[in-house]
């Protein structure tokens, strides 16, 4: 998915430390952070610390209410966020990566979603009830809705992998 990549923009970069990991596995890559204003100090303690050139400063993206970057990426690639959003920013993502990427790039997404109106594990039920009790706002979202909403904005799903601790990559590219 990403070894083919020159550039990628991760949504959601939180500490870092997925840049730095898959920065320093691929120094091909160009990888372009960003996030929410209050999380940019801490992915930039990553970055200074790691070293490396391939990886830059993080600017802020917020899906629902900034403007997306002016840059050309291969990909976007985003881990453990969709389930700490609304529905409303999972929707603005999905239109938001559907009108940023370019032809056949990639729209990676790394974490738990429910199937068929219901959860793949009691683990994830669990952890839907943690995040609803925080955040009503927040939830594990719905694969067939995620499917269905990135669609609508260009992006075919290519495949489901299961991964660990009952979470998934779902792999869109945009037509």
């Amino acid at each position: 998915m990403l070894q083919t990549a020159d550039n990628v923009l991760e949504i959601g970069s939180g500490t870092g430390q997925h840049a730095v990991y898959f920065a320093g596995m691929m120094p091909h890559i160009q990888w372009y952070t960003s996030d929410c204003a209050p999380y940019l100090p801490g992915i930039n303690l990553w970055i200074s610390e790691a070293g490396l050139h391939n990886v830059h400063v993080p600017f802020e993206l917020d899906v629902s209410a900034s403007g997306w970057p002016d840059i050309d990426v291969d990909a976007i690639f985003t881990a453990n966020s969709l389930h700490i959003m609304s529905e409303h920013d999972a929707e603005n993502m999905l239109a938001g990566s559907g009108s940023f990427l370019k032809p056949q790039g990639s729209l990676i997404i790394y974490g738990p979603f429910n199937y068929h109106g219901g959860y793949t594990s009691d683990s994830n039920r669990r952890f839907d009830g943690w995040l609803k009790d925080r955040d009503p706002d927040s939830g594990i979202k719905d694969f067939e809705w995620i499917n269905a909403l990135a669609y609508q904005h260009g992006l075919t799903l290519t495949k489901d992998y299961p991964m660990p601790a009952n979470n998934r990559i779902l792999h869109f590219r945009k037509l």
